[in-house]
């Protein structure tokens, strides 16, 4: 921090003065950079053309909507201001935008696929916050609700300005969905999450990550007396790690995912004796398809690569079994007590039910969830693979290899976006994360969109920033914004004209407010200004 410190950027000042009046990264209020006459300066305005660099996409439909969307009414937006929009994946079949990399195709046959076309009915029950999660990723990144398949979203808390205010989060409520749907006897699979040990472990507070983990920890007590009384075989899993390695080595918090195995428990109350089965001692979430599928009596599809876990031969599924997947986001294991706020918690139910029932430790990072090798897991990569029973190589994937391989720099989206703006003698924005490792981008696709500007001689070319501690250091905003203004200096093109917490830009539960402040900020320069 001691070279940016002596930094004379006027956003990195303006993001340490922040620091010092206590924000921090992720709701870092927008900064946007001033001439001298106090003019902000690279706003987006008509006709100008976006690049949105983001990946992942389900917290980047709103913002886009408010700006490329024509007829957007959420709140008031500029008149006659045309966007050319240009995103790095698909975010939404709906947005009348360009995209640089297309779908290679639809993930064919995937859990819940499978479960229609049997003609059976599944249902899936989150809050809002990981609604998403078991719905579009699980299903494959797919739109479709399939035949026979219920939705139930249960209201995140609304209107606090952090969930370390109310750690419980709607777990509660998410419970008794639950159990009142275990005590119908027609609907054969049911996929439920709790949301609140990864939501909340990415807040620096201590204390509410352990509430969290033992307010998950309750309600999973809860859900396994009603599966005990109901019969229903019950499998319990994470979608990745988070809080279990909860501290740096030096000490610092850590408010990201992990690389660290998750869990896989059995507790098959259809049975007489509900700990009888045999499972593999390892396996990677891809396995969790096929094993309910074997335990539903439903033949794996061809599709499905990966293997059931279950060693002992199941000749017959019992008649009428009704199957709970019971997902625990961001629950990972790790021995190590040191920054382990699992550990650290009161966890009596998960506890008894790994001593009691057989269990299997899953890969639930890098390539097993088809990252980069020797990284760290995330929900989208986690829920896809729980859903596909298959190895999936994600989009960052394709991109970095597109790099490699200069196919980025011939991608028809990019040269339409900057040849375009160089011949229309328009400004091209570059908006997107600002980050070394984010699930939602890298800021090496930054590095190359600016590469690419540069060998086309696009002349205005202005990057918007945003910023959030997910798995980085305190105060790694400013490191970051340090290298991207160094790059711009070094390729003598761009210059960052935005900053502000991904908290503003990328929500997903139609906050409209939040993204009104982000709008503002890119469109009519509302911000704390820097000059």
């Amino acid at each position: 921090m001691s070279n940016v410190q002596n930094n004379k950027s006027p956003l990195v000042h303006a993001i340490l003065d922040a620091y010092r009046l206590g924000e921090e990264d992720e709701a870092l209020k927008p900064i946007v950079m001033v001439d001298k006459t106090g003019q902000p300066l690279g706003r987006m305005q008509n006709g100008d053309y976006v690049i949105f660099y983001d990946i992942r996409g389900e917290r980047e439909i709103q913002i886009t909507e408010s700006l490329a969307q024509a007829g957007f009414d959420a709140f008031p937006v500029k008149q006659d201001t045309l966007l050319n929009f240009v995103t790095m994946i698909e975010y939404s079949s709906e947005l009348d935008v360009q995209v640089a990399f297309s779908p290679l195709g639809r993930i064919e046959n995937t859990l819940s696929e499978v479960v229609s076309n049997a003609g059976l009915t599944l249902c899936k029950i989150a809050e809002s916050e990981k609604a998403v999660h078991v719905g579009y990723f699980m299903n494959g990144k797919n739109e479709k609700v399939f035949s026979g398949e219920e939705r139930i979203v249960v209201p995140s808390p609304e209107g606090i300005d952090s969930f370390a205010l109310k750690p419980e989060m709607s777990a509660c409520l998410v419970r008794d969905e639950i159990c009142d749907k275990l005590k119908e006897t027609d609907c054969p699979l049911l996929i439920a999450n709790l949301a609140n040990v990864d939501v909340v472990g990415h807040i620096e507070d201590r204390g509410a990550v352990i509430k969290a983990v033992e307010t998950v920890d309750q309600e999973l007590g809860r859900i396994v007396e009603t599966c005990r009384e109901q019969g229903v075989t019950l499998v319990v899993t994470a979608d990745h790690g988070t809080v279990e390695e909860w501290l740096y080595p030096d000490g610092q918090v850590n408010t990201g995912h992990t690389k660290n195995l998750v869990p896989f428990v059995l507790l098959d109350f259809a049975v007489p004796e509900p700990s009888q089965h045999i499972l593999r001692p390892e396996g990677e979430l891809a396995d969790v398809a096929p094993t309910l599928l074997v335990l539903m009596g439903i033949p794996k599809p061809s599709e499905m690569s990966s293997e059931s876990l279950l060693q002992d031969p199941i000749l017959e599924s019992p008649s009428g079994r009704r199957i709970l997947l019971l997902i625990l986001d961001g629950w990972g294991l790790r021995d190590e007590e040191q920054g382990n706020l699992i550990h650290a918690s009161q966890t009596p139910n998960f506890d008894k039910i790994w001593a009691d029932y057989p269990h299997a430790e899953l890969l639930a990072a890098g390539e097993a969830v088809g990252m980069p090798a020797d990284t760290v897991g995330n929900s989208e990569s986690g829920h896809l693979h729980l859903g596909a029973g298959r190895r999936i190589l994600l989009d960052r994937v394709r991109i970095d290899k597109a790099i490699g391989d200069r196919t980025f720099y011939q991608n028809p989206a990019f040269l339409w976006a900057m040849e375009n703006a160089r011949k229309d003698k328009r400004s091209l924005h570059l908006l997107g994360i600002v980050s070394h490792y984010s699930s939602h981008g890298s800021i090496d696709h930054l590095f190359a969109l600016l590469k690419l500007a540069k060998e086309l001689e696009v002349d205005k070319v202005y990057v918007h920033a945003l910023i959030g501690r997910r798995g980085e250091k305190p105060e790694s905003g400013a490191v970051y914004l340090d290298k991207v203004e160094k790059v711009c200096q070094a390729l003598s093109i761009g210059q960052v004209v935005t900053v502000m917490g991904r908290f503003w830009a990328l929500d997903r539960e139609h906050n409209w407010d939040r993204v009104e402040k982000a709008y503002r900020a890119l469109v009519y320069g509302e911000g704390t200004p820097a000059s």
